[in-house]
């Protein structure tokens, strides 16, 4: 497993190691020791989430406050999209800043997104599979969301076509009135 840092140190873009052959390939996705290794910390995943979507398809910016915050471990098993995290941490000095990646089923990166930080994507392909682990079971009391548009936060999200959200994260706030980690 390769580990990449991003523009946020604590979130991480993970390069599994694959074995290609006439076949296909095996992947050894997660590997808890490993994976506790490479971010510093044991991590212990209780849920699996599954979604499909289509192109333009944008998902976010979610998060769950303390105590039921969670890490997300995402990759893409179809299609690709761009994976965004936001630091959510007032104490932090990258407080509302943001990092993002391309995941695809090509390329096998994985993006680590621990607690305190919001986690959206874009789908960039005509459907894109996601799969995420993670560090806690949804909340609905404690869930946060940011407006993924904020010009405060300024992602630079790539064109995809018009760019389909459900009800939820349309009226979802901006960083100046979100729901913080301390």
């Amino acid at each position: 497993m390769n580990i990449l840092t991003t523009d946020l140190p604590d979130v991480l873009l993970i390069e599994p190691r694959a074995f290609p052959d006439e076949r296909g390939f095996f992947m050894e996705s997660y590997n808890r020791s490993r994976f506790s290794e490479a971010v510093g910390r044991d991590v212990a995943f209780v849920q699996d989430n599954h979604s499909s979507s289509c192109r333009g398809v944008l998902r976010g910016l979610h998060y769950q406050l303390t105590p039921k915050a969670q890490g997300k471990l995402v990759r893409v098993v179809a299609g690709e999209i761009f994976d965004v995290a936001v630091d959510m941490r007032r104490s932090s000095p990258r407080f509302g800043k943001w990092t993002g990646a391309r995941l695809s089923a090509e390329n096998r990166r994985q993006l680590w997104i621990p607690e305190g930080f919001a986690h959206g994507f874009l789908v960039l392909s005509d459907r894109a599979e996601v799969l995420y682990k993670a560090t806690d079971y949804y909340a609905p009391d404690h869930e946060g969301s940011l407006a993924w548009d904020d010009p405060s936060v300024g992602i630079d999200w790539p064109d995809a076509g018009e760019v389909l959200l459900s009800d939820k994260d349309a009226r979802a706030p901006r960083l100046s009135e979100a729901r913080l980690f301390d």
